[in-house]
């Protein structure tokens, strides 16, 4: 096996779908994979370029990554493509953040053996049947970095991954998250939802389609008609993008459980108020089936939040195998039921809250993320 010459100026290529053009945790991880390799490549004195197929140049946050790094494609495959693979041609290394880029990294295996190729493994996109394209460059690949041990487990047993090229490289907090030292609930937010600061707000974040209804939110629903008569102050807030007709089924559902004075849908919220939509909740929960990892269950702790996550999927990575959050089987709804009120008959202090603030940054902080990098990259050989 060799290595790459630690003495030669190394050239990263790292090709992404989407990463400024929305806020899922897709995105946000591309975000904070971009700037860990900018601080690196200035470091060390390497080159590094950032290529993405669905954004526009102005699109880019600056704060992530210089505009000379980036180039944004505005959706066409074509040049994303050749581009990709001239540049590819070129470069030590090429990370594919998505398996859905597979096709050009079998392209630049086939050109350039020399060209080393990490692939990015998050979740359901890999848990399923693939194309043989999409297989092959499961082989193909010197490295397929998985973001939970669950996803590792699933791309070895269901397409027989080599399990030596596959590890494990957790996502982390977004560097420019903006922590809060305080726990207050936002007034502007108790006054627009017309809670009182003794409400019980229980928050899920998450995408809400009818293509989505795995993440759980209709089982909280069902929890909460189960204990709003033990408490009758509990709100829950779902929150994130919603589809019109998810949205209608769920208003139906909402009425059918009983639950209209104890439920709140608040659409898409802006990256801008995130923070204050933590900080007004007791509770976050998100009993999903299919979370690759999970970077909103940091983010919710990042603000100091208990959480409960289910635990049949890489969930239970972002909560350390329940030493930083309780994991439930998503589809027990008494044992939802019980998780909900034990937590919400304890709100945590800010004392208690700060605790759960630090441990989460002590475990998924920016600086562990590009060391570990940083060391793959030194440590990178062929076979």
């Amino acid at each position: 096996m060799g290595r790459l010459s630690d003495h030669m100026s190394k050239k990263i290529l790292i090709l992404t779908l989407e990463t400024f053009h929305a806020a899922g945790g897709l995105q946000r991880m591309s975000r904070t994979l971009g700037y860990s390799l900018d601080q690196l490549c200035k470091k060390n004195n390497w080159s590094l370029d950032f290529y993405c197929l669905n954004d526009h140049q102005c699109e880019l946050m600056t704060q992530y990554l210089p505009s000379t790094n980036f180039k944004a494609f505005n959706k066409n495959k074509l040049s994303f493509t050749l581009k990709s693979i001239m540049i590819g041609m070129e470069a030590d290394i090429v990370i594919l953040t998505h398996i859905n880029l597979s096709l050009i990294g079998t392209i630049l295996r086939s050109l350039h053996p020399k060209s080393k190729i990490w692939l990015i493994a998050h979740g359901i996109e890999v848990w399923r049947p693939l194309t043989l394209w999409k297989k092959a460059m499961l082989k193909l690949a010197d490295r397929i970095i998985c973001v939970s041990n669950f996803t590792k487990s699933k791309v070895i047993e269901l397409h027989d991954a080599d399990p030596k090229k596959c590890l494990v490289l957790n996502n982390v907090l977004d560097p420019f998250i903006g922590l809060s030292t305080a726990f207050d609930k936002p007034k502007k937010l108790l006054e627009r939802y017309r809670l009182n600061h003794s409400d019980k707000v229980i928050f899920t974040l998450t995408r809400i389609a009818a293509s989505e209804q795995f993440k759980g939110y209709d089982q909280v629903i069902k929890a909460i008609s189960r204990i709003k008569d033990r408490l009758p102050s509990v709100r829950y807030l779902l929150a994130g993008p919603c589809d019109e007709s998810e949205k209608l089924r769920i208003h139906r559902l909402v009425k059918h459980y009983d639950v209209e004075e104890n439920f709140i849908l608040t659409g898409f919220i802006e990256e801008a108020e995130l923070a204050d939509h933590f900080l007004l909740a007791d509770l976050f929960i998100l009993p999903s089936k299919k979370e690759g990892f999970g970077i909103v269950f940091l983010e919710a702790m990042a603000f100091g939040l208990p959480i409960i996550c289910g635990n049949v999927d890489g969930s239970t990575d972002a909560i350390r195998n329940k030493e930083m959050g309780l994991a439930i089987d998503p589809d027990n709804l008494a044992e939802l039921e019980d998780a909900i009120t034990t937590k919400l008959m304890h709100i945590l202090d800010d004392d208690q809250r700060r605790a759960i603030q630090q441990q989460c940054l002590l475990h998924f902080n920016l600086n562990d993320y590009t060391s570990a990098l940083e060391k793959l990259i030194r440590d990178e050989a062929t076979t």
